[in-house]
């Protein structure tokens, strides 16, 4: 789900509350340079999954090469054993088998960038044919073998489709030809580019010309099927537009008249189409609700190779054409390139009882190694200064074999913050089997004292390449140690993937200990995006506002709207994932429509996602002049995770929020806890606070003589902290210090009243702390108020801040044109006059 918001912001030059963090962390492949990478890098990029993710067909039809878990693999068509051909600190992709059957160009990540690589099968040398830094990728070989097309970053980091010459053995490479126009479209993209992109070619059999994928002169998805000669300056015939949305990976025909690619034409998962290679009108070839991508033509015809995760994992298919049989191309028996060892880890509690974990094992270079049956992740971003690759890890049951390279590997085992982590060097000798029992102690038991940790935005399947499924969900979350998932079905453009699996109810998998609901994001391009938990009737249609070009484009619906239907249904509603960067109304660069202060003013906002995909600390600056205006809001914690994708920013539980909701685990408890604010949020940090013996969520009724009130504070941590503070009204008025091991602290103080209020205890750290896939530690409580002799809570400043705001929204709703009438535009204008009278009063 998209995570930034719909509006122009600026940092602020002055003092702060707290000063925003220095980024150690930095997204993987930087070098490109195109808006939410989130997308581009699981559903473009290659990534590691633990089976097949592309592959390749033999001149003569009988192999495959592909690549699986970051290598490529040769096999047989009909036998079960498979050879490796590449290894090491590195991750291989996305084959291409020479016409001549001697050479194999891949692409390969590493030293931070994606090169491409040329494998001459019978010495088993790897070579280069790029050396430019960038992103290179979908390398094709001409039919004649003289020459390669594929994708690459390196002009202006935006994707563009380039040519070069396969040099002579020994000879020097020539410089790769780009084929395409750089083009500024000044189309109002919500996920893509402005500049048009050209990905995915697929040469014509006579080597003349290519098709390939763009988004020229479309505003919604990664575009449709253009055609052109394979030449600069060349124009492009569009042949048929869809969304395609990263995946489509058009191949050619032999025959020259017909193309097969992956589409989720008016379905919600991707399936195998056929159209002519002069457009027209597609069918399917394949169906189902899982993914059918990446498809291949054998060279006589005959056979279409592909990836599908109908078991959940990725898997390597073969269809026969005509007559639809189909093959799956199993790798029983893995014959390694370099020696191999065994690792079983077995992860236990205290009393021996199997602990379900997130376990990651690398070797010293960083590259990640996994089950062959257990999904592959890796983190979004990591510190170059500390690592060569992503942090990579998987989820386990309890036990686990891992077949590594031979030599020292490493183990990290987490748990969630309730848990220490555990790490671990493990020596594994060529050929042997290295067993690990590993104990994971318990730092805090809060289910036993009716705290439930939860996940309030959670995506279970959104267009990455695994299926997920409720069980496997479950899985993820006790791995996690998390016990409520709200898997927030929602749109991606066209398709919702989840909406066969909303229900009111709680998923069957759900324990005494573990419930997993159906909610619902709501997306708009324009007012930003909300969780709806616990709707009781039905889910919310049309699923977004405000999108360009398309029958919703009008900005009527607003969230206000939105939030009083999910009300009526006795749902819980809250803002998720707000800020990555300061806002500042006075700026009038840009539009302005980020409704927040509107429906808080109003009465429409439950909760806020203090933690989500965004920076914690900034969006705590906007969450507390909220609470300086005197509304009470609590703090949710949802960390937008995308569990089926293989590259992601933090699994389900990487934030959480714990919920005081009483000694049984119960939805409507839960929701209505959350709701009154008996909440704390964390992904590490565990928090205990008290005010004048109130507890966090509830209000201390104090007299005009009393100046300073006690509170009580405990913090454990499983990984270090810089700063444990109590705010009250937006400033720091305690700073708590910190046991000598920095992950430990008790104190009993005394914080000042100044006049009704309120107090949050909340700690961090200055930098990123593995295993913490996210920014920085940060935790935080929910406010305990103060009512001074019935004083209202104030603050002009704050007041006249979000007037400003709302200023700026009403400037860009007079300024839009996307209206169906002028009533539309009226009523949002009015309900913006209702939410600045409040702000004004």
């Amino acid at each position: 789900m998209d995570r930034r918001l719909a509006l122009g912001v600026v940092l602020l030059v002055g003092a702060q509350l707290a000063a925003p963090l220095q980024a150690q962390r930095e997204g993987v492949l930087k070098q490109v340079d195109l808006p939410h990478a989130y997308y581009w890098r699981e559903m473009y990029v290659p990534q590691a999954t633990s089976g097949p993710s592309s592959a390749t067909w033999s001149p003569d039809g009988t192999e495959l090469i592909y690549s699986m878990q970051g290598t490529l693999w040769r096999q047989h068509i009909g036998s079960d054993t498979a050879m490796q051909l590449t290894s090491g600190p590195v991750y291989d992709y996305q084959p291409d088998w020479s016409p001549d059957g001697r050479t194999v160009v891949f692409a390969r990540y590493a030293h931070d960038g994606i090169e491409l690589e040329l494998l001459d099968l019978a010495s088993g040398n790897v070579t280069p044919l790029t050396a430019n830094h960038a992103v290179n990728l979908e390398p094709r070989w001409s039919p004649d073998g003289s020459r390669i097309v594929f994708v690459s970053s390196i002009y202006n980091g935006r994707w563009h489709i380039f040519i070069i010459a396969v040099p002579d053995v020994g000879a020097q490479h020539a410089a790769p030809l780009r084929i395409t126009d750089d083009n500024n479209s000044n189309l109002p993209r919500y996920y893509y580019s402005k500049w048009d992109h050209y990905i995915s070619p697929t040469w014509s059999p006579d080597g003349k010309e290519i098709i390939l994928v763009s988004n020229r002169g479309h505003i919604h998805g990664t575009g449709g099927f253009w055609r052109m000669e394979a030449r600069p300056g060349a124009p492009l015939r569009e042949l048929r537009y869809e969304e395609t949305t990263w995946k489509a990976r058009p191949d050619w025909s032999p025959d020259g008249t017909r193309v097969i690619y992956s589409s989720y034409l008016g379905r919600q998962w991707n399936q195998l189409w056929l159209m002519t290679s002069e457009g027209g009108d597609p069918f399917p070839l394949t169906y189902g609700d899982f993914d059918a991508t990446a498809p291949r033509w054998s060279r006589d015809g005959n056979r279409i190779a592909y990836v599908s995760n109908e078991s959940g994992n990725t898997a390597l298919w073969v269809l026969e054409i005509p007559g639809a049989y189909k093959r799956r191309v199993n790798a029983l028996e893995r014959r390694y390139r370099d020696p191999v060892g065994s690792l079983r880890v077995t992860v236990v509690d205290r009393a021996g009882h199997p602990l379900p974990a997130r376990i990651s094992v690398t070797t010293a270079e960083g590259r990640g190694y996994a089950p062959d049956d257990a999904w592959r992740h890796a983190d979004e971003a990591f510190d170059r200064s500390e690592r060569r690759f992503e942090y990579p890890y998987f989820h386990s049951s309890g036990t686990a074999a891992v077949t590594v390279p031979a030599g020292p590997v490493h183990v990290e085992v987490w748990r969630g913050p309730e848990y220490q982590v555990f790490r671990a060097d493990a020596p594994v000798p060529p050929g042997g089997l290295v067993t690990r029992r590993i104990v994971l102690e318990r730092l805090e038991d809060l289910p036993a004292r009716g705290w439930w940790s939860g996940d309030v935005h959670v995506h279970m399947n959104y267009g990455g390449a695994y299926r997920n499924t409720p069980p496997h969900l479950a899985l993820q979350a006790r791995a996690e140690d998390l016990h409520v998932v709200e898997n927030l079905i929602v749109n991606k453009e066209q398709r919702i993937p989840d909406i066969a699996y909303f229900r009111t109810d709680a998923d069957p998998v759900s324990t005494p200990t573990f419930l997993l609901r159906h909610a619902q994001e709501f997306h708009t391009s324009v007012w930003g995006h909300m969780g709806l938990l616990g709707l009781g009737s039905h889910y919310l249609l049309p699923e977004y506002a405000g999108y360009p070009n398309t029958a919703a484009a009008s900005l009527a619906l607003t969230n206000a709207t939105v939030a009083d239907l999910a009300h009526a249904q006795g749902a819980v509603v809250g803002y998720v994932h707000p800020f990555d960067t300061r806002l500042d109304p006075a700026d009038t660069s840009a539009s302005l429509y980020y409704e927040l202060p509107v429906d808080v003013a109003l009465g429409k906002v439950d909760y806020l996602e203090v933690m989500g995909y965004s920076d914690h600390l900034i969006t705590s600056e906007i969450w507390y002049r909220l609470l300086n205006c005197g509304f009470r809001l609590p703090a949710a914690a949802g960390t937008d995770a995308f569990p089926n994708f293989a590259s992601l920013r933090g699994p389900p539980g990487l934030v959480r929020v714990f919920v005081h909701s009483g000694a049984k685990l119960d939805h409507r408890s839960w929701l209505a806890a959350l709701k009154t604010g008996r909440t704390f949020v964390t992904n590490a940090p565990l928090l205990e606070f008290s005010v004048a013996g109130r507890a966090i969520g509830e209000e201390i009724r104090v007299s005009n003589e009393m100046q300073r009130v006690p509170a009580v504070v405990a913090m454990r941590s499983t990984v270090p902290i810089d700063h444990l503070e109590i705010i009250g009204n937006g400033t720091v008025v305690a700073t708590i210090p910190l046991d000598a091991d920095r992950m430990t602290a008790h104190a009993t103080v005394m914080v000042p009243v100044k006049g009704s209020g309120w107090y949050v205890l909340r700690a961090y750290s200055d930098r990123a702390e593995m295993p913490v896939l996210d920014l920085y530690p940060f935790a935080s409580t929910s406010p305990i108020y103060v009512q001074v002799e019935g004083q209202p809570v104030r603050s002009a400043d704050d007041a006249r801040f979000f007037v400003r705001w709302i200023d700026r929204i009403e400037a860009a709703t007079r300024a839009s044109t996307a209206w169906n009438t002028p009533a539309e535009q009226a009523q949002v204008l009015q309900l913006l006059a209702r939410a600045r009278a409040v702000f004004t009063r």
